[in-house]
């Protein structure tokens, strides 16, 4: 990049100009990390100041069958699979409630699209969920799944969305959202959501006072504009609903477990790679600089393994998630490293080193609690290696 765009780009983000589809591309194509990384902290550090958020949260898969066999999965089974498996309404409020007294805020659930399981099934688990946990909020269920409900229960979105909201469910999670330009997701998803439903079924859950995040999943068959594509619709459907709370870029993962059963369930692994640390460095700070009506990015600390992690809160993020312990999704694929639990204390640890106050925060963005940031004699006087 030449220095003449490089000063008009840190001028338009200085003034708060919104950048435009070529700025976004031009971001991509910059290989100065560093200073990418020191524009998006900035941007960062303005609507966030020194803080990291993050929440004390489980993930709660119900089933894993599904009837979409979806290019980059290797969570899904089908029916009568080994390892598939469904629970009774009555096994995941006994597996929930066993998580209470971590001091849980927030229980995170997706499931497969299951093809038998009545819609009933879910509005009577959030309501026995909510029942045995009264003050953990319900984070439940993505655009796939509410249009996967329509088709099973005959009801449109808005009604189902209604009777979620009766029996407890706080906010959708941002899932099935992948890329959205056709371009690429008419080869990597096997379902029938795509942007028109995704993007319509987040507008009602906006409408009903529901504030909900948004994901990217990158690092596959994807170029740098079709993530600039997919940001730019969703800084568009913000810019009518202000609903979205949160972005979450969600690395790509290659599947090296499955194929003990003789099954790669993974088929884009064959032509991809995952992406880099700098890949994902630098995903983090366009998406920050694209993003002037989103307050907050998230780093899901499980898809980009913890180094990366603390490395893009200094590169656009604000979030680090939550505790979270056994996340499925993505630990049915992938075995580089990534820890199954963070602690409280190791999440806070984790934040302080990096150089931030960390804050504890609910599904809403409320703030529970605000911790002590890092002791700044550490920085100033060398430390001794921790063995």
């Amino acid at each position: 990049m030449d220095v003449g765009l490089k000063r008009e780009l840190e001028e338009k983000v200085r003034s708060g100009e919104r950048l435009t589809r070529e700025d976004g591309i031009a971001l991509y194509e910059s290989d100065d990390l560093a200073w990418l990384g020191g524009l998006a902290h900035e941007v960062r550090t303005r609507k966030n100041g020194d803080v990291v958020h993050f929440n004390v949260n489980r993930h709660l898969n119900m089933t894993n069958v599904c009837t979409a066999s979806c290019a980059y999965c290797s969570f899904q089974r089908k029916p009568g699979e080994k390892d598939a498996y469904t629970m009774r309404i009555e096994e995941a409020v006994k597996l929930a409630k066993a998580m209470e007294s971590e001091n849980l805020t927030e229980l995170h659930i997706v499931n497969g699209l299951h093809p038998n399981l009545p819609w009933r099934y879910y509005p009577r688990s959030l309501r026995e969920l909510k029942k045995a946990l009264p003050n953990v909020s319900l984070k439940a269920f993505t655009a796939t799944e509410i249009h996967h409900f329509e088709t099973i229960s005959g009801l449109s979105a808005s009604e189902i969305l209604d009777e979620l909201i009766d029996a407890g469910l706080e906010s959708l999670t941002g899932g099935g959202a992948e890329i959205f330009d056709w371009e690429v997701r008419q080869h990597i998803v096997d379902h029938r959501t795509h942007w028109e439903d995704w993007s319509r079924i987040h507008r009602l859950a906006h409408e009903k006072g529901l504030k909900t995040p948004c994901t990217m999943l990158y690092g596959h068959i994807e170029e740098p504009r079709h993530r600039v594509d997919h940001v730019l619709r969703l800084r568009e459907l913000q810019d009518e609903t202000n609903g979205f709370q949160v972005f979450i870029p969600l690395r790509y993962q290659h599947d090296f477990v499955d194929m003990k059963d003789g099954k790669v369930r993974n088929t884009l692994q064959a032509r991809t790679r995952m992406a880099t640390g700098a890949e994902a460095l630098k995903t983090f700070a366009v998406s920050r600089l694209l993003f002037d009506n989103v307050p907050h990015v998230k780093v899901f600390w499980v898809m980009h393994g913890v180094q990366t992690a603390q490395l893009a809160l200094q590169h656009g993020a604000d979030d680090m998630d939550g505790s979270v312990v056994e996340y499925k999704i993505t630990h049915d694929a992938d075995n580089y490293g990534t820890p199954n639990k963070l602690t409280r204390e190791d999440l806070l640890e984790l934040i302080r080193d990096a150089g931030f106050r960390p804050v504890e925060r609910n599904t809403r963005y409320e703030i529970i609690r605000e911790y002590e940031g890092p002791d700044p004699s550490r920085r100033d006087e060398p430390q001794p290696m921790r063995v």
